[in-house]
């Protein structure tokens, strides 16, 4: 240990003794109160702990997820930050999209892109689109196999973008294969 750790330890254990002698000269007389009172505050902090470590978790399953009507319709819920998404299967691998029928293309970020084993770092990025955060670099790639519930495309192109994204866009060159309603809090496709 160095000095740093030992200064460290003797401020926690100086601390812990404060606290300490604050309890035991207050609750000297009631110590079964101060001992509930104890175990109430470490099941409190418990809870918050395990409910801040879960909710990761908890959240995937709020999140509203598409579904295949009996007509063969894919609808999309529209999500609390008020987007649609969807989850295509592309070569074989899930991929989380946003609809996005102000994009004129199927654009992949660079994490989906290496996920489908796309090497971003290989690709010629001799495109450029504009974004709402400016002028980015694209790839042009070939996919060779697009799901969307009941229906299957193949081959499709798609860019990669070299900029920041949160996540991939569903642009017109794909949402314009189907028949778009918004009926609701609901994005109805189908061909």
């Amino acid at each position: 240990m160095d000095g740093d750790n030992i200064a460290r330890l003797s401020y926690l254990a100086l601390l812990l003794a404060a606290v300490g002698g604050w309890i035991i000269v207050e609750y000297r007389s009631r110590l079964g109160q101060a001992l509930r009172t104890a175990a109430a505050w470490g099941l409190i902090f418990i809870g918050v702990a395990a409910g801040y470590g879960l909710w990761k978790d908890i959240r995937t399953d709020m999140i509203p997820s598409q579904i295949m009507t009996d007509s063969g319709k894919m609808e999309l819920p529209r999500a609390e930050d008020g987007h649609y998404y969807a989850t295509l299967t592309i070569n074989g691998t899930k991929v989380r999209f946003m609809a996005d029928t102000g994009a004129s293309n199927m654009v992949l970020s660079r994490k989906d892109a290496q996920r489908l084993g796309i090497d971003p770092d290989g690709l010629l990025y001799l495109g450029q689109a504009s974004t709402a955060n400016g002028q980015v670099r694209t790839a042009h790639v070939t996919l060779d196999s697009v799901d969307f519930g009941p229906f299957h495309d193949t081959p499709f192109a798609a860019w990669v973008n070299d900029g920041e994204m949160d996540g991939s866009l569903l642009g017109m060159d794909y949402l314009g294969k189907f028949r778009i309603e918004i009926a609701g809090d609901r994005m109805i496709l189908s061909r």
